[in-house]
């Protein structure tokens, strides 16, 4: 059942809700505030603009040959405005499950050939791509309800299970089982102590 906070009616069940009203719920849930807070909040969210670009192409794919002339270049313009404007380039040939969440914006971006599944965080600074070569060349599969923080990267033909979350900057390279929390480890390394005062050479060369 719907929470009380999601604009859908209670008597729809989650798994029958289109991908672009999942992806909708889930934001406007994550909002705070009045209705009216909380609506042109989604609606000014450039993740919002991201998804909606993105399941427009997704659902004008399956159109027939002949609307698809009219459809794809709308799809084409749309998507390079997303890019231009807001960084989040998510190719619709990403097979990406209902309930896609996008808080922020800039320098997202994932593999046309990337499979996400539901409910899925997406941070900014954040790359899922393809890496290897031969077999062994492909882009990651990520499971459900899967929090990837800002600037982590994701590279290759590996698999991310379910309810797994993914740390800031964190590189991932192997496959993570479900319930994973996987960190930058050790997070910083401390090269000197020299604080942040100039020394003498700075000193006299007007630094």
């Amino acid at each position: 059942m719907n929470s009380p906070s999601s604009v859908l009616p209670a008597k729809r069940s989650r798994r029958a809700e289109s991908p672009l009203r999942a992806d909708l719920r889930r934001r406007y849930a994550m909002t705070s505030g009045s209705t009216l807070q909380r609506l042109l909040s989604c609606i000014r969210s450039p993740g919002v603009h991201a998804v909606l670009v993105l399941r427009f192409g997704q659902w004008s794919r399956s159109r027939p040959k002949a609307l698809r002339i009219l459809l794809d270049p709308l799809y084409v313009i749309l998507d390079f405005f997303v890019q231009a404007l807001w960084g989040i380039e998510i190719p619709r040939t990403a097979q990406i499950g209902p309930g896609l969440y996008i808080g922020h914006y800039g320098g997202i971006t994932v593999s046309p050939i990337a499979v996400i599944g539901r409910d899925c965080n997406l941070s900014q600074g954040i790359t899922i791509g393809v890496s290897g070569s031969g077999a062994k060349r492909g882009a990651p599969t990520i499971g459900d309800n899967v929090y990837i923080a800002p600037g982590a990267r994701l590279f290759g033909k590996i698999a991310i299970g379910n309810n797994v979350k993914v740390g800031a900057n964190a590189v991932i390279h192997k496959d993570l089982p479900d319930n994973a929390i996987a960190v930058l480890d050790p997070g910083f390394k401390i090269i000197s102590y020299a604080g942040n005062r100039p020394t003498n050479e700075d000193e006299s060369a007007g630094v």
